[in-house]
């Protein structure tokens, strides 16, 4: 079924279109009441002359019988004179031409002698009776009888018709007007505006139309729909109010767990630092006793003939030694310490650099690691948590030669090269590996926390989730894959600051037009 648009379902503007119900009714009841005098006043006039104008006629034609009764034409002539002196008689007596009789009734007279007649309507004589002299010459007798007491009663009965008939009408309106239209359209209608107006200004207790105010007819129907449909509307914004505070409660709850994952995973990150750290620790040691043993000594020089001194390279040596050090302990340092996310503008190839040094105080098996990143790269990011994600990352690759001790040539390459991707420019930092590659099974939950094989003393399975968390907190992404000889870890970060917070929740996929390879 089609609707209508709702233009067309507008009330048209009319005459009355502005006016109230009442009004309307007043002037309809008027209008009505003008129209039906007129009516009255001219049917009622029409059939009250025609039955005075009968009766007029038929009095004629009794008094024209008494005289074509006559014996003689003296009786005759001696009946017309004294009808002539008759009140309210006219008697005429001639030709047709001469008493002004219309040719055809004449010829109706002509062939009718003594009989009287009476005039056709429409014609000069209307009205009167005539008859044509039996005896004689062509002579016709015209007689018209004017009943005024006739027509005084028969007008006051047209008066009083007339007057009567307004007059019912006129109780009847009244009557609509005080007992049925104010009990059964007035005042349903006025209850009605009074529950909108109390809609519309947010009293809820009068905005329904009470049961006893509603009539049983068309117009209470229209009242009781509007009820059940406030009523519906006000049991939906219930139940949407009941939604909306599940919701609310449900977003906060969303709200407190979110925070307690956002805690969780700066756990995991600092839990894999100090994993790193503890790794670190044997390395660190084996870093420490050259540098240790050669202090060591020239103390004991020292404290055997102080007076020697140092000479000149001596000292420098022994200086060397010292910033070693201290350029290990500032680098464990520098890895330990927490700092919250800041960004700034990071050389890739000294980040590469630091996390490759600290990679080699691992204690292992040594793994050629080539640095290939331009030294021009800058990127926006946390220096110290992309150092963490490197660190993950060539140590990973570190491992994964390792374990084949036949692997020959083992090495670890980084590189670096610029994108374009959406508009907007990236920066690929690719780790590579000549190594055996990863699992197939695994690729798919990689990134997951315990996700790694390597639930020993080398790794805690959480080290590429903690990376693929700080590259989203950069706007970027962590990808791996195979390659034919070995496995590689794709970092993408954003080659220009971002314009909000740093640490972002939504990552954008800056390869979505490049398929994983």
């Amino acid at each position: 079924m089609t609707t209508r648009p709702a233009q067309h379902l507008r009330p048209r503007p009319g005459l009355f279109a502005g006016l109230a119900i009442r009004k309307k009714l007043i002037v309809l009841h008027t209008a009505f009441s003008l129209v039906l005098v007129l009516f009255l006043a001219l049917v009622l006039r029409q059939a009250v002359g025609e039955v005075v104008d009968r009766a007029e006629s038929s009095a004629a034609v009794e008094l024209l019988r008494s005289v074509a009764g006559a014996p003689t034409q003296d009786d005759r002539q001696r009946i017309l004179t004294n009808l002539a002196r008759m009140e309210g008689v006219e008697v005429v007596s001639g030709t047709p031409q001469q008493i002004g009789i219309d040719p055809a009734d004449a010829a109706r007279a002509h062939a009718a002698p003594g009989v009287p007649l009476v005039s056709r309507p429409g014609t000069t004589s209307e009205g009167s009776a005539f008859v044509a002299d039996a005896q004689g010459p062509l002579t016709l007798h015209k007689v018209r009888v004017l009943l005024p007491k006739a027509r005084e009663a028969v007008t006051r009965l047209y008066v009083f018709t007339l007057l009567a008939l307004l007059l019912v009408y006129a109780i009847i309106a009244a009557t609509m007007e005080v007992f049925i239209l104010p009990r059964h359209v007035y005042t349903p209608i006025r209850a009605m505006l009074d529950a909108d107006e109390a809609l519309r200004t947010g009293q809820r207790d009068r905005e329904l139309v009470a049961p006893e105010e509603i009539p049983a007819d068309e117009l209470g129907q229209i009242i009781r729909s509007r009820n059940q449909s406030i009523a519906a509307l006000r049991s939906q914004e219930s139940q949407l109010a009941d939604a909306l505070g599940r919701l609310e409660a449900v977003a906060n709850d969303l709200k407190s767990k979110n925070h307690l994952l956002e805690t969780a995973r700066r756990n995991l990150a600092d839990a894999d630092r100090l994993a790193s750290l503890g790794m670190m620790s044997a390395g660190i040691a084996h870093e420490l006793n050259t540098p240790l043993a050669v202090v060591k000594g020239l103390a004991e020089r020292l404290a055997k003939n102080p007076q020697a001194g140092l000479d000149p390279p001596t000292a420098a040596l022994m200086l060397r030694v010292v910033q070693r050090l201290e350029r290990l302990g500032e680098s464990l340092l520098d890895f330990a310490r927490a700092r919250p996310p800041s960004l700034s503008a990071v050389k890739l190839r000294d980040t590469v650099d630091e996390a490759a040094s600290l990679v080699r105080l691992d204690r292992g098996r040594p793994v050629e690691i080539i640095n290939a990143v331009d030294p021009a790269l800058i990127v926006p990011g946390d220096a110290d948590r992309l150092v963490q994600v490197l660190v993950n990352l060539i140590r990973n690759a570190r491992d994964a030669l390792t374990e084949r001790r036949e692997t020959p040539g083992a090495r670890v390459e980084i590189h670096a090269s610029n994108l374009h991707r959406d508009g907007r420019a990236w920066v690929s930092l690719s780790v590579r590996d000549n190594g055996p590659g990863i699992d197939p099974a695994l690729l798919p939950r990689l990134f997951e926390p315990f996700a790694s094989t390597r639930l020993d003393s080398k790794g805690t399975g959480l080290g590429l989730a903690v990376a693929e968390g700080i590259a989203r907190e950069h706007g970027g992404v962590l990808l791996a894959r195979n390659l034919p000889g070995g496995a590689e870890f794709e970092l993408v970060l954003p080659a220009d600051p971002p314009a909000d917070d740093p640490v972002r929740s939504a990552t954008p996929d800056p390869l979505s037009d490049e398929p994983t390879r």
